[in-house]
């Protein structure tokens, strides 16, 4: 998905105090047993689009319109569970806000209005790939939820699916762990993070890759033994896009504390561009060789913020005169250095509600596409309507 520091400013100490809360940061990432396979051909319908995986698919943070400072009311009309005189993250996250799986109404799959008929979350925050393979082949229950592959065969029984989107992999290889690690050296050791931090990575990629594998592989077996085809329905497998931007397209100083306390993005420059220019494209290159070895579709999200990133020079966090809006506010939800009045830690680092309405948007341009890879990005100054594919990096 901590000790005090020893800046003795103002800002430094609050800064400590906050930090104690970073290591709870989890990388925020479904319930019926699973169903006999029926005997006959495909459903006639509803059509469906159904989506599977960890927090980046279930919409974790999808209940923030942007990020603002002001910790009352509806904080400046970015959070959307204010009722008028509390908060509710029920209004965003429905049932699942009770088990933390915080599938929000503005997930990906939900914003992709021409997919299908229904839309049909099982993603859950936290998830690894054990908690998407079926329990008969060792995929093992999360957040009282069944897995999610025994979950698609109830769902593949009464719908005719046509899209399968799977988001999955971050938890298996510790990104959590990489993201509180880096703000530990940036608020406390005053170190980099990136070459310990690339060991850890290269250390899980493998098993976490045969993990992905795995997911798709336990998700054409359900499909099969619901009676499909493997023409009858498409699968899409995504990567992730970059939190933060590179060094020199980040607004606030590597110096100071505006980098924690007001941008919520404090990360050493050095450490940004490895997440930038190396981690990020790392990761999406192994999604895209698992996608072809199993033949899936890939769609490389690791540019679609661009621009729209926390912290980002081409975009401003949302005060009282100046609205949430799609075209300018950033797009992912920041570090949230415990501001205890706004929301959770696991919301943190993860696309917002504006965020997901792009992503929603990519899901839409990537169906139209019936064969073949793409990469998903944005239009400077514009909203999710602005979004385009082109071809991978």
């Amino acid at each position: 998905m901590l000790v005090e520091t020893c800046h003795k400013s103002a800002a430094g100490r609050r800064a400590g105090r906050l930090l104690a809360a970073l290591l709870a940061v989890p990388l925020a990432a479904a319930g019926l047993s699973a169903f006999a396979a029926p005997a006959g051909a495909v459903p006639a319908g509803p059509t469906a689009s159904v989506s599977m995986g960890d927090s980046y698919m279930s919409g974790e943070a999808g209940r923030w319109k942007g990020n603002s400072l002001t910790n009352s009311g509806s904080r400046d009309g970015t959070d959307r569970a204010w009722t008028g005189s509390g908060y509710d993250p029920a209004r965003v996250y429905g049932t699942t806000a009770a088990n933390g799986c915080d599938r929000s109404d503005s997930a990906e799959v939900n914003g992709a209005t021409s997919v299908a008929q229904t839309k049909i979350n099982l993603a859950c925050s936290g998830a690894t790939t054990v908690n998407v393979f079926r329990a008969a082949k060792g995929g093992q229950a999360f957040k009282g939820e069944a897995p999610q592959a025994d979950q698609l065969a109830a769902v593949a029984a009464a719908n005719k699916v046509k899209l399968i989107t799977l988001s999955i992999g971050g938890n298996d290889l510790g990104f959590a762990d990489v993201i509180s690690t880096c703000v530990q050296d940036y608020l406390v050791w005053y170190s980099y993070c990136n070459d310990d931090q690339q060991a850890a990575i290269d250390g899980k990629m493998n098993a976490a890759m045969e993990g992905v594998a795995k997911s798709i592989d336990e998700i054409r077996a359900v499909m099969s033994g619901a009676g499909y085809a493997a023409t009858d329905y498409r699968v899409v497998l995504q990567s992730a896009p970059s939190p933060t931007p590179r060094a020199v397209d980040i607004r606030y100083p590597e110096s100071g504390w505006t980098r924690a306390n007001t941008g919520g993005c404090p990360l050493w420059d050095g450490d940004a561009n490895w997440a930038r220019d190396s981690l990020v494209p790392q990761i999406s290159d192994r999604f895209a060789a698992v996608a072809a070895a199993k033949g899936v579709q890939f769609l490389d999200l690791r540019d679609t913020f661009d621009g729209h990133e926390i912290c980002a020079k081409a975009a401003k966090q949302v005060t009282a005169s100046s609205a949430p809006s799609g075209a300018n506010s950033e797009w992912m939800r920041w570090l949230d250095m415990g501001r205890s009045t706004q929301g959770t830690l696991q919301e943190s680092m993860h696309p917002n509600y504006f965020g997901q309405l792009a992503l929603g948007r990519c899901l839409d341009l990537m169906y139209a596409k019936p064969s073949g890879n793409y990469a998903c990005r944005n239009t400077a100054g514009q909203d999710h309507n602005g979004m385009f594919l082109t071809g991978r990096p």
